[in-house]
């Protein structure tokens, strides 16, 4: 395990990359990592990710009460306890609101499609997580359900949480859920995402222990037949999303 010296230096690197990225605006989002068995280094409530400094950092146990640090720790930080009670092979958790990612949680919309080869592989589903109000207990609770089987999941009307072994992981997985996001709207305004093939898929879910990736991963969400007439529908459907679409995505895009 690396020392709390090297632990505290990555959580204010990716605090950093959050504010660089766009991925947090004013004092959104929050961070954790694990020290030890028994205590958490987390970032303190109030503070834009961009300013947090080593000094800010707070430890806490496994309760959520401060160990050490000024200030108190961040309000999400029941959500974190709650992630690494439930699932002792994670190390750390990032919380932030990246625009296009949190698009999807707004809409009610997970990342689950077959679609894309590095987010079948590495991530599989990213569902989204029904609304529970911020900062409460309830939004642990709401995860609960889907924390054995995901590493990566949409707060609805929220944002988004990823998890890892490190930082590193937790972060990279954050990224690779917004560049899915992205890559999604802009399939839908030129007439919306092909899903690879099941054979296909199914190679990719095969060739997991390859990567690392751990076993009891959920996988994408294959498509689903299209009643008769639904081609017609659909087509009128997406032609009015495509509109709103259209401009969200250029404005994303454009950062």
């Amino acid at each position: 395990m690396s020392s709390l010296h090297e632990i505290r230096g990555a959580l204010v690197r990716v605090c950093r990359l959050l504010d660089e990225r766009e991925y947090v605006g004013g004092r959104d989002g929050n961070v954790s990592a694990r020290v030890s068995a028994t205590t958490i280094v987390v970032t303190p409530a109030g503070l834009r990710k961009g300013d947090v400094g080593v000094d800010d950092l707070l430890l806490v146990n496994r309760r959520g009460e401060r160990i050490e640090g000024k200030g108190r720790p961040s309000t999400e930080i029941g959500m974190h306890l709650r992630i690494y009670d439930r699932r002792p092979d994670i190390a750390a958790v990032v919380h932030a609101h990246p625009p296009a990612a949190t698009g999807f949680a707004a809409t009610g919309r997970g990342i689950t499609g077959c679609v894309l080869p590095e987010t079948i592989v590495g991530l599989g589903a990213v569902p989204v997580v029904p609304y529970a109000l911020p900062g409460t207990p309830d939004v642990a609770d709401a995860l609960d359900p889907f924390l054995a089987s995901h590493d990566a999941l949409l707060l609805e009307n929220h944002g988004a949480v990823t998890m890892g072994p490190d930082l590193e992981l937790a972060y990279q997985r954050m990224e690779t859920v917004e560049q899915a996001a992205r890559i999604l709207l802009a399939a839908r305004i030129l007439g919306g995402e092909r899903a690879l093939p099941p054979e296909e898929v199914r190679r990719l879910v095969e060739s997991r222990p390859r990567y690392g990736v751990r076993e009891g991963l959920a996988s994408c969400d294959p498509p689903s037949p299209a009643a008769p007439g639904a081609d017609s529908r659909a087509s009128s459907r997406a032609q009015n999303e495509d509109a709103l679409v259209e401009v969200i995505v250029v404005r994303v895009l454009k950062r």
